[in-house]
């Protein structure tokens, strides 16, 4: 009797969730001894191949099967010269953004990513870049960019401001340095930049030397030579100091 019963159950149920509450009943049943092992296995068989046959009758709802999707996926932006990405990150990592005990926690391209956020905090207090400027500059990607700002945060490096928007876009966080030994080595970074933009003051070039006619020996009116001196008695010739410039003249 209850195989017949469960049997017409089974050809009518129209969804998966009967199909799963009418697979519940006859297990438990077979638990109780109500059925024997050989109707439990015949109901489990038409089970199963009903649960296909209703399978296979559902339609998905939305965009048909095969069909372009109304909101194509997102492609990672990637950079136009990879190489130069590379030389940037490395240059940045290597020019001491940090000290080395904090450095040393972090990768170069986490490096190059501080080194930006610290270059505009030293400039204007505060650095309120967007992510993907960030990233941009220090020539690594976004997710990266934003794995090392959440790790110096983690260690107590810096605070990040969150300015969200209810119904519009938000604005970029505000990422600001608390570390005094981060802060320490910015400013002696800062006072150790060369003034003027690192070039040397020039001196007047000496215009008489590029002058024409000007790179001449001096006159000899205004100074003479020791002139050799005239014939002795026995022939020698002795030297003559000249003191008066008009007596040579004449």
């Amino acid at each position: 009797m209850f195989r017949e019963t469960m049997g017409a159950a089974i050809e009518g149920a129209r969804t998966l969730a009967q199909m799963d509450e009418l697979s519940r009943q006859v297990w438990q049943a077979h638990a109780s001894g109500a059925v024997d092992d050989a109707a439990a296995q015949s109901l489990a068989e038409r089970l199963h191949e009903r649960r296909g046959s209703i399978r296979a009758g559902i339609v998905p709802v939305g965009v048909p099967a095969g069909s372009v999707s109304l909101f194509p996926p997102r492609r990672r932006p990637v950079s136009p010269d990879r190489i130069a990405s590379r030389d940037r990150r490395r240059l940045l990592a290597c020019s001491g953004p940090m000290p080395p005990a904090l450095a040393s926690r972090f990768t170069t391209g986490e490096l190059a990513v501080l080194r930006i956020v610290a270059d505009e905090v030293s400039e204007k207090g505060v650095c309120g870049l967007c992510i993907d400027a960030i990233a941009a500059r220090a020539g690594v990607c976004r997710r990266l960019a934003q794995n090392a700002i959440r790790l110096a945060e983690g260690d107590g490096l810096l605070t990040i401001q969150e300015r969200r928007h209810q119904g519009r876009r938000s604005d970029p966080n505000l990422l600001r340095i608390i570390s005094r030994e981060w802060q320490a080595w910015m400013r002696r970074a800062r006072r150790n930049q060369p003034k003027g933009g690192g070039c040397k003051s020039l001196h007047p070039t000496d215009k008489r030397v590029l002058t024409p006619g000007m790179n001449r020996p001096a006159e000899a009116s205004k100074k003479l030579p020791e002139r050799q001196g005239r014939l002795g008695d026995n022939g020698s010739r002795q030297p003559v100091r000249v003191t008066d410039t008009a007596k040579v003249m004449r």
